[in-house]
């Protein structure tokens, strides 16, 4: 199959347009990326994705991922506001003036804080789950595999290990569900934000980059870069 190479914030996706993956090919072809996207329709602005994990599984939604398709979606269209669909979730996404792209993620939910395997953890929907623990980065990589398929979590979850820097300001790691350590997440910062804000406009910093969330009336809009790597 033919693949083009993009990263938002070193988060990395090979995208082809061409269609029939299945998760033997996923894990045969995805190599050091972390996961594969599949446009399987595109109509003018508008594109359908399935967002492969490189483990063979598919994700319900991926803000990075999406927001890689939003800006291969706009050179293709030479639109400056396109529309990215997976499942039943549609994010629009607007091509801003810096190079950077302005994702309308849709509804967040935070969920009251619980006691998992020693540790308290918020869980968060993104449209994908997530577990948000306050602690310190540098110790992801113990807490990132013990929630990720913690019996709490019987469809796995995303983890990430936050520090609050400052009111507005977040530094964080991230432990993708099916994939492992990544360099960024966009869901991952927007359940960041929601799990220690809950409104307003929150920089959430990864060992990747920054990414900027706002969020209001229990909605989130993520900006972040998307560009092509080969």
């Amino acid at each position: 199959m033919r693949f083009s190479r993009w990263h938002a914030h070193g988060n990395v996706y090979l995208l082809t347009e061409e269609q029939g993956l299945t998760p033997e090919r996923v894990r045969a072809q995805v190599g050091q990326a972390d996961g594969i996207l599949e446009v399987v329709r595109v109509d003018g602005a508008e594109a359908d994705v399935v967002i492969w994990n490189p483990d063979g599984s598919v994700a319900e939604i991926s803000g990075n991922g999406m927001r890689i398709v939003a800006r291969w979606l706009a050179e293709r269209t030479g639109e400056g506001d396109v529309v990215v669909r997976t499942g039943a979730r549609a994010v629009a996404g607007r091509m801003l003036a810096d190079g950077r792209v302005e994702q309308a993620i849709g509804a967040v939910r935070v969920f009251e804080g619980e006691r998992v395997a020693g540790l308290d953890v918020t869980p968060v929907s993104v449209g994908n789950p997530h577990a948000v623990v306050l602690g310190d980065p540098d110790d992801l990589p113990l807490i990132g595999p013990l929630l990720e398929t913690h019996p709490r979590f019987p469809e796995r979850t995303n983890v990430q290990v936050a520090r609050i820097e400052a009111p507005g300001r977040v530094t964080a790691r991230v432990w993708e569900r099916g994939v492992g350590e990544t360099r960024s997440s966009g869901t991952s910062a927007v359940a960041v934000a929601a799990a220690t804000h809950r409104a307003g406009d929150v920089a959430v910093a990864f060992p990747g980059g920054e990414l900027e969330v706002r969020l209001e009336d229990g909605r989130a809009w993520l900006t972040g870069p998307a560009e092509r790597a080969d």
